[in-house]
């Protein structure tokens, strides 16, 4: 409509039987848009619902272990975290150490390797494995 008063602009609100919203306060001069307002609150309401509902929510999965498992016993938690990387998940692999293990922490690292190249297949190796107190982590999402 070009540049007017604020009253002209409301008066052909008015007369519309619409609503003067202010889209730019902080231009100069404001830019208004005369608009059905409850209806411009319920498409953007719409909208928001349906971008939430579209995104996809990664969870954190945690896939626990000591460091004197077995064979078997890894390939089952190895299954697990395959799963959990399947449904998009991340995986975050940790071994905790008790007591006496604290010495042996250097020995861990080979397995930690051998639990991501199990998993090469479909994930990759987001953090590589790190000593953080008494656990050793590492973290897999799913490959691109």
């Amino acid at each position: 409509m070009g540049i007017m008063s604020a009253r002209e602009a409301q008066a052909m609100a008015d007369e519309a039987g619409l609503d003067l919203v202010k889209i730019a306060p902080k231009a100069t001069p404001p830019v208004c848009k005369i608009i059905d307002y409850s209806k411009f609150k319920y498409e953007q309401a719409r909208k928001e619902k349906e971008a939430r509902r579209k995104q996809k929510i990664v969870e954190i999965k945690e896939i626990r272990m000591s460091p004197n498992i077995d064979t078997n016993d890894l390939n089952t938690k190895v299954g697990a975290a395959r799963k959990f990387i399947e449904k998009g998940n991340k995986v975050k692999v940790s071994i905790r150490f008790r007591g006496r293990e604290m010495a042996h922490t250097a020995q861990s690292r080979p397995m930690m390797d051998d639990f991501a190249a199990k998993l090469s297949d479909i994930a990759v190796v987001e953090k590589p494995p790190k000593m953080e107190g008494r656990f050793m982590t590492m973290f897999l999402t799913e490959k691109k």
